[in-house]
């Protein structure tokens, strides 16, 4: 009996403390969590406001609008072109193990076979995603997805096939602006991907796998952000990325990131991944850099480049106590600065610490080239620097890599005013050479500018063995798409009269 009563006892007083403890929550159902925890710190007697109370919880994101205002104005990019207009020596022109990086080309692994005598049909290159920016069919994607395609095939949500046209492309930046025939389009506004906060929603809009448009959500994990660390060392060009958790893969490449009110606020363009598939972290050119440079490929056909003319290393504390500077820890220390640039007329010197433009902090190499990205030859900008420990500004006129103001013109193979073919056998036997192009049909041009005459034998370009036109044009690109400020073709050869001669063809204007 005793043990019963106690058992009952027990249950009782359990049922009445559960009474009491919703009796009081009811009590409280009104005070915030805030209230209850600074009565509970005064009920203790302690005067120290030892917690941080969080503020009261907000309700849970939505998603769906942005979703809705954001598939329909992102499109799938299918790009083709025949074996021989994209294959050199034999091997696929995207096998480098680099991009296994990086994403847009679903053929990357699968082995090509060899061209059957005759084959001559298109073949797919790649596959990605674009996003529509205007409502008469101009689509902005990057440069690697539609890079040697002979034909883009666009493909809208609605499931409406078109063909595209390359209106330009930059691949410093990794982006092309496309146009196709249509009217009416859905058109994703463009934000501030300034205002971004890391924390804040994004998500990422695409055609992973070929699937059509497909949404995934992520954060901002980072701004400003460089992965050169991540690719051994070599530079994806201006590399100031937005970068966020939200799952990107093949396919998703020049695809759509927006916010939650269903603004464009970059371009998505490389994951960081060992498989070729998302592992974790995704990276997107922020409409900062996309607006300026698709601004550029529309007016000009080419990207209007500024340039500050220093050579730089972020500032580490070993720098800082060599030097002894103690104002700043961390900002872009100028190692040199280049002749003829708007750095040496603003009166930069080596060993200033630049720390701002226009106001906005550039404390390392993403942010700088972000802010630089925004500028064209001859705009005024203002440099905030240290130096001697003190801070000072200088008024700069920016200028492009040729140390002037003058506007960049889109350029091809065309400027070089000629045309090549091969080498006849007899000729090759003759002057004992295995390979080389000949120039023919010389007109003006960059080549008769230089003193190239008709039938020179082209034998090497910049140290590079040359055996057909194809390899000049390559090398001619691949020129042309560096940042080098001096663009020129080193070129040895030799005239059918056996004469070996050399000479340097300037590129730019």
């Amino acid at each position: 009996m005793k043990n019963s009563a106690k058992s009952a006892f027990l249950v009782i007083t359990a049922a009445i403390c559960g009474l009491t403890t919703t009796a009081c929550a009811n009590a409280n159902s009104d005070k915030t969590i805030e209230d209850t925890l600074i009565s509970s710190v005064a009920d203790s007697g302690k005067t120290d406001n030892f917690f941080t109370v969080a503020a009261p919880s907000t309700a849970p994101t939505d998603f769906t609008y942005a979703a809705e205002q954001t598939i329909n104005g992102v499109v799938s990019i299918k790009s083709f072109a025949t074996p021989r207009a994209y294959r050199y020596g034999g091997s696929d022109a995207f096998s480098d193990p680099f991009f296994d990086f990086f994403f847009g080309n679903p053929n990357r692994r699968r082995q090509q076979q060899p061209r059957q005598q005759g084959e001559e049909a298109q073949q797919q290159l790649g596959l990605g995603s674009g996003v529509i920016i205007n409502s008469d069919g101009y689509i902005v994607t990057n440069n690697h997805v539609i890079e040697g395609a002979e034909r883009l095939e666009i493909t809208l949500n609605d499931n409406r096939t078109f063909n595209a046209t390359v209106i330009g492309s930059d691949a410093t930046t990794d982006l092309a602006l496309i146009k196709i025939d249509a009217e009416d389009l859905p058109v994703i506004p463009i934000g501030d991907s300034d205002a971004l906060r890391v924390g804040e929603w994004v998500l990422a809009v695409g055609n992973p796998f070929g699937f059509t448009s497909t949404v995934t959500a992520g954060i901002v994990s980072a701004k400003a952000r460089s992965i050169s660390s991540v690719t051994h060392g070599r530079q994806m060009g201006i590399e100031s990325f937005i970068q966020t958790d939200a799952a990107v893969n093949p396919g998703n490449s020049g695809g759509a990131l927006v916010n939650t009110k269903g603004e464009l606020v970059g371009i998505n363009t490389a994951i960081y991944s060992q498989t070729g598939n998302y592992a974790g972290y995704s990276f997107a050119i922020p409409t900062s850099i996309v607006t300026k440079i698709i601004s550029d490929l529309k007016q000009f056909g080419a990207v209007q480049r500024a340039v500050l003319g220093i050579a730089y290393s972020e500032l580490t504390p070993k720098i800082a106590k060599e030097k002894n500077i103690t104002i700043v820890n961390a900002g872009l220390y100028i190692g040199r600065i280049e002749e003829r640039s708007a750095a040496m007329e603003a009166g930069l010197q080596e060993g200033d610490v630049v720390i701002a433009i226009n106001g906005v902090e550039t404390l390392n190499s993403g942010q700088l080239q972000e802010q630089m990205s925004k500028y064209r030859p001859g705009d005024k900008i203002t440099i905030t620097y240290v130096r001697d420990n003190k801070k000072h500004t200088a008024k700069v006129t920016l200028r492009n890599n040729q140390g002037n103001t003058n506007i960049t013109k889109a350029k091809n193979m065309m400027d070089l005013g000629c045309a090549f073919k091969a080498v006849p056998e007899e000729t090759l036997r003759q002057l004992e050479i295995r390979n080389g192009v000949q120039v023919s049909g010389l007109k003006d041009g960059k080549f008769k500018e230089a003193g190239i005459k008709d039938g020179f034998i082209i034998l090497e370009i910049n140290n590079a063995r040359v055996t057909s036109q194809e390899d000049v044009e390559k090398i001619y690109n691949e020129i042309m798409k560096s940042d080098a400020s001096d663009k020129v073709m080193f070129i040895t050869g030799i005239y059918p009269t056996g004469k070996k001669l050399y000479y340097a063809v300037p590129l730019t204007d």
